[in-house]
């Protein structure tokens, strides 16, 4: 598979970030990263994490689950690995290098698809969203834990402020929930089930979307 400009781009982005990922993100991300991870499993054991990165969330699923995690980053990838074989996670049955707007898994796999902290990331965000929908069983959620701007108001203001702040550390207060309702509502099958604020302060949020039985 021949990586476009933009994947390319972001393989080396994450290359450099690999290193100093975890201790840059950790502690921020840990509580809305727990919440992700508790509504998946809520749906089945059966989970594929989409831009697993350096594994962190890896350790705060039950041993009784079953965790396919995919990335784009090789470099992340290798980190998630050695969390895996240092802690014993048993649950977690393969790490893959994987573009997530072409996943290599047949269609109804997954009884819940997790991106955290990803979504906003993307180049080509619903193309993403619709390969999860499609590796997802009937009834089961795509569950999504992330920075979403404000759609107006003073918070809106402010974030405008900060965004080359926010757009540093990779999210983007540009990308608001609205998108993802918005294609949810154009594929007919899929409903937003649940949108809410997590910490810090709500500055992520966690958003569930199922898919109609």
């Amino acid at each position: 598979m021949t990586d476009g400009p933009t994947t390319a781009l972001m393989r080396k982005a994450y290359a450099r970030w690999a290193p100093i990922y975890d201790l840059v993100y950790d502690k921020l991300t840990e509580p809305a990263a727990r919440a992700a991870v508790n509504a998946a499993v809520a749906c089945g054991p059966k989970v594929l994490e989409a831009g697993v990165g350096t594994g962190l969330s890896l350790g705060y699923y039950p041993s009784h689950a079953e965790v396919y995690g995919v990335d784009l980053s090789e470099d992340m990838l290798r980190r998630a690995q050695a969390k895996v074989d240092k802690r014993g996670l048993t649950h977690v049955k393969s790490l893959q290098v994987m573009d997530v707007t072409r996943l290599g898994f047949p269609d109804a796999m997954f009884d819940a698809v997790t991106a955290q902290f990803i979504i906003t990331l993307v180049p080509e965000p619903e193309t993403a969203l619709s390969e999860f929908a499609r590796v997802l069983k009937p009834g089961g959620e795509i569950v999504l834990a992330n920075h979403f701007g404000q759609p107006s108001g003073p918070v809106a203001a402010m974030e405008e402020l900060a965004s080359p702040v926010v757009k540093a550390i990779g999210w983007s207060s540009a990308f608001k929930a609205s998108r993802v309702e918005a294609w949810a509502r154009e594929t007919g099958f899929m409903d937003v089930v649940e949108l809410k604020p997590l910490f810090p302060a709500g500055f992520f949020k966690l958003m569930r979307i199922r898919k109609r039985a």
